[in-house]
């Protein structure tokens, strides 16, 4: 027996959206080595570099977070027993900790995760027993790896892509598809992270369809233009675009550790997590921390505003006016309106589409729940008798992105967990 947390039941439409996941990790995969292949027989070795080498470095980053969880996940009670029993690796006990330890070496680690997640899913889906928990909870960890995986790889990857449109001049309808469609992805992955991470929480109310599309709008519409900025820099001033990023870059690492971040279990693995989120704010605003979420929003998008603007000012004034005549005006123009219609959905998702506005309110106690929000920090801790048994990581990362005017508990009830496994 052991004690686990209150989750949403883990469903069947859970388990396909697990499986198109794994499809889309061997589809990003493959099109990327695809792509890397194109450059490299045409002779553009620099940006088969590039691509291969934003590919490595997002590989390893995720690896060493799934790693880290790992470690983490080793030490909850009964964790090796339920491992041994419903996990696809095949080994127990020490063997099996070594055999993923060399499949993360080589890079394996995340599709291994996906691969266990399916199984666990698959077993909760036909048993219909107790196990959702860690159904729920595998699928997040999975959520999280993708999107940190979005921002490490398909962001750069994106602008890289723009930079070689803008620098060929004459770019291909099949181009223009791509960074619409990369842009389109990095958006829905932000938002399948939010909706993956409200439904942790057992007491809040699930993203609807509507709400989801004007949350992913807003993010479109936010994203969109700072990668074509960055691309309109790099596009002129090449040479100076690693400098602007490593300008940036420790800054926000600076900002992640001043608002005390506490995600990981270890201070290596927290040392990941702040440079980590310093490559996510480079493209994209990611609250971390609790507390008065508003000011810090206003604070970035405020210091993002005054960087892209010299991005652009910096395109417009160094740009070949010949080349980019056709084009140019309305790319300076658009480029600003674009991330302000992002920041209006914003503030209109949080007025009118935000789920805290559809739920009836409780008897004395009013709740609100906000990502990127503006009310006070909420409190997610365990009951202390089943303290053990709560992912203390994900509890505080939910208690960084929903807030409430009172605190709130994450109760635990007992249950069997024959058939669960972490990993």
């Amino acid at each position: 027996m052991m004690n686990c947390a209150t989750f949403p039941k883990y469903s069947l439409l859970d388990f396909f959206f697990t499986l198109i996941g794994v499809c889309t990790f061997l589809f990003d995969v493959g099109s990327d080595l695809w792509v890397a292949k194109e450059f490299y027989t045409h002779g553009e070795f620099i940006w088969c570099g590039l691509f291969v080498g934003f590919m490595l470095i997002s590989s390893v980053v995720i690896q060493l977070f799934s790693w880290f969880w790992l470690q983490y996940d080793r030490g909850l009670k009964d964790f090796e027993s339920q491992a041994s029993a419903g996990n696809v690796v095949l080994f127990s006990g020490a063997k099996r900790v070594k055999l993923l330890l060399f499949l993360h070496v080589c890079q394996l680690g995340f599709f291994i995760r996906h691969i266990s997640a399916i199984w666990q899913g698959f077993r909760v889906w036909w048993r219909k027993g107790c196990g959702s928990e860690f159904a729920v909870y595998l699928t997040h960890d999975l959520s999280m790896l993708r999107l940190i995986e979005t921002f490490c790889e398909s962001a750069p990857q994106l602008t890289l892509m723009m930079y070689i449109m803008l620098h060929n001049d004459h770019p291909r309808l099949v181009q223009y598809v791509s960074v619409g469609a990369s842009t389109t992805s990095i958006a829905w992955m932000v938002v399948d992270y939010h909706r993956s991470l409200r439904s942790f929480l057992p007491d809040k109310d699930n993203q609807g369809w509507l709400s989801s599309v004007v949350y992913f709008f807003w993010n479109l519409f936010l994203i969109g233009p700072r990668v074509a900025s960055v691309a309109l820099f790099a596009s002129v001033l090449p040479n100076f675009i690693a400098a602007h990023f490593l300008i940036l870059w420790p800054v926000f690492v600076v900002w992640a550790w001043r608002q005390g971040t506490d995600f990981m279990d270890s201070p290596a693995g927290e040392r990941l997590y702040r440079a980590t989120i310093g490559l996510i704010w480079y493209f994209s605003w990611f609250n971390v921390a609790e507390g008065d979420t508003r000011d810090r929003s206003l604070i970035y998008h405020i210091f993002i505003i005054t960087d892209t603007s010299i991005l652009l000012t910096t395109w417009w004034f160094y740009r070949d006016t010949e080349t980019t005549q056709s084009y140019a005006f309305s790319l300076i123009i658009s480029i600003p309106l674009c991330y302000v219609l992002g920041l209006l959905i914003k503030v209109l998702y949080y007025c009118c589409f935000h789920p805290k506005l559809w739920r009836p309110a409780d008897l004395g106690k009013t709740t609100y729940d906000v990502t990127d929000g503006v009310e006070p920090s909420v409190d997610v801790q365990a009951d202390s008798a089943s303290d053990h048994a709560i992912n203390k990581r994900m509890s505080r990362h939910a208690a960084n992105f929903y807030t409430t005017n009172t605190s709130s508990t994450v109760k635990t009830k007992e249950c069997e967990t024959t058939n669960a496994s972490v990993l």
